[in-house]
């Protein structure tokens, strides 16, 4: 007897967690589509911003049994829909994105479900670093087969542009500034020609690959990594730059989080059960130290580390984690200032002073104007002391 072997992933990639989204939305926009689109602009921007709790309805000569009549659209980036619409019009231009902004801003999810929408992958990806190789942007060898039968389209190793070149899809590459200014240097001639050579293939019909139509590429970089490896002027121009921003709006961020937690607790098969306003009290405490004021005005310190969205679902996470490994032990409030102290010295340990002058600053004095977590907050200041 045999066990049939289950493929479970932890993250599902954009194009296989939203698949029914997708199908459903390419049937229901039958609008122009950018050669190589799987769905038109208009769609895309649907599939990113959601489609506000309104259930949109399928055409009538669209309709089938694989897909439902109406289906609302959830919203999966929170974020100017100004800012997603010059994003699509960028790839529909077939011109390369770059965008940019501090760590933990959604820069990779949001070059995530575009990839996914335009071309139906979001796995051609190079991940940036100081390590990265011009081969790991253009192709590599098999070398057994190499050695065995000498240069052949069958021994290239494709890299995923490559790939996206050839199949006219969109290529990402993560953290673009962390490559060095030569790996840099071969983004410009594939921007600029949309093609690359293969000289151990001359004589061939593959000596030279093509970009096929709808091929391009995103690229993020983090404000924090200004400096690491600068992009060089002919660099930048072949890019659209776009700014991703912290979330402006506190609901709107305290929703992210809790659905983000959600999610992540739910891969771990655990009950998301964290309060709605212990959660308000994570966020609020994440906006004030990330901005450098509270809500009612105060001036706050900055700590060197930014307090992203991201690192307040992480947290978040972890409170979900102890309130159901660990149930009855403590209330989940109680761990808030731990987990703050850990995110705050992440860049530098003297931001700990930084955050005890939080709690002495706002924490306090929202504890005396008798709000009951923020009471029970300042009580807990004793964990932020050495």
């Amino acid at each position: 007897m045999t066990d049939t072997p289950t493929h479970r992933r932890q993250v599902e990639p954009a194009e296989d967690a939203h698949a029914g989204e997708l199908a459903f939305l390419a049937g229901y926009d039958d609008g122009p589509r950018p050669p190589g689109w799987r769905i038109t602009p208009r769609a895309v921007v649907t599939f990113i911003v959601g489609s506000e709790g309104k259930e949109l309805e399928l055409p009538v000569a669209a309709r089938g049994a694989a897909l439902p009549d109406r289906l609302a659209i959830s919203a999966k980036f929170v974020g100017e829909r100004a800012l997603v619409e010059r994003c699509v019009v960028t790839l529909a231009g077939e011109r390369g994105l770059l965008l940019v902004g501090e760590p933990g801003t959604a820069k990779s999810m949001l070059s995530e479900l575009l990839a996914a929408a335009v071309c139906g992958t979001s796995e051609l990806v190079v991940q940036g670093t100081a390590g990265t190789t011009e081969d790991q942007l253009r192709y590599g060898w098999n070398y057994a087969m190499l050695l065995a039968h000498g240069p052949s389209p069958e021994a290239l190793v494709a890299s995923p542009v490559l790939r996206a070149m050839r199949t006219g899809a969109v290529a990402r590459i993560e953290e673009v500034t962390r490559c060095l200014p030569e790996v840099q240097d071969a983004l410009v001639s594939l921007l600029s020609d949309r093609r690359i050579a293969v000289p151990e293939l001359a004589g061939t019909g593959d000596a030279t690959v093509h970009a096929a139509p709808g091929f391009t590429l995103i690229a993020t970089a983090n404000l924090r990594d200004r400096g690491v490896s600068e992009m060089s002027a002919a660099l930048k121009r072949r890019f659209n730059f776009e700014t991703v921003g912290p979330i402006g709006d506190l609901a709107a961020e305290t929703e992210l989080v809790r659905r983000q937690a959600t999610a992540a607790l739910a891969r771990a098969a655990t009950p998301y059960a964290i309060d709605a306003a212990v959660l308000e009290v994570l966020v609020t405490a994440f906006r004030d130290l990330r901005g450098g004021r509270s809500v009612e005005g105060w001036d706050v310190q900055k700590p060197s580390t930014v307090m992203s969205t991201a690192e307040a679902v992480a947290v978040a996470t972890s409170l979900g984690l102890a309130a159901a490994y660990f149930p009855g032990d403590r209330d989940v409030l109680s761990l808030l200032p731990g987990h703050l102290l850990g995110v705050v010295r992440k860049d530098d340990p003297a931001d700990g002073a930084t955050l005890l002058g939080y709690w002495d600053g706002a924490v306090r004095r929202r504890a005396e104007d008798g709000a009951r977590l923020w009471r029970r907050l300042w009580e807990l200041r004793d964990v932020l002391v050495d």
